[in-house]
């Protein structure tokens, strides 16, 4: 019985803190959620962090142009033992 009642002490202070971001969004000039994102900050950007997600599509679109796939051959001695 006592499990319940934490369980339902929880729930209810769970429902408040939800209530409560509601409120502070609605009445907030803007009224929009903050964007916690890495990219937007701009003491980020200035120390040069950037989310993993960035980095790795910077990464590689630097790999892409290392990379130069028009000048790529195909080597006709390797496909003759496959068929």
């Amino acid at each position: 019985m006592a499990v319940l009642k934490v369980l339902f002490l929880a729930v209810v202070v769970m429902a408040l803190v939800v209530v409560g971001l509601a409120i502070q969004t609605l009445f907030k000039k803007g009224g929009k959620f903050p964007n916690t994102h890495i990219g937007s900050n701009k003491y980020m950007k200035e120390n040069g962090v950037t989310c993993a997600q960035t980095f790795d599509k910077m990464e590689q679109a630097k790999a892409r142009k290392e990379l130069r796939f028009k000048q790529l051959s195909l080597d006709e001695s390797d496909t003759k033992n496959f068929c």
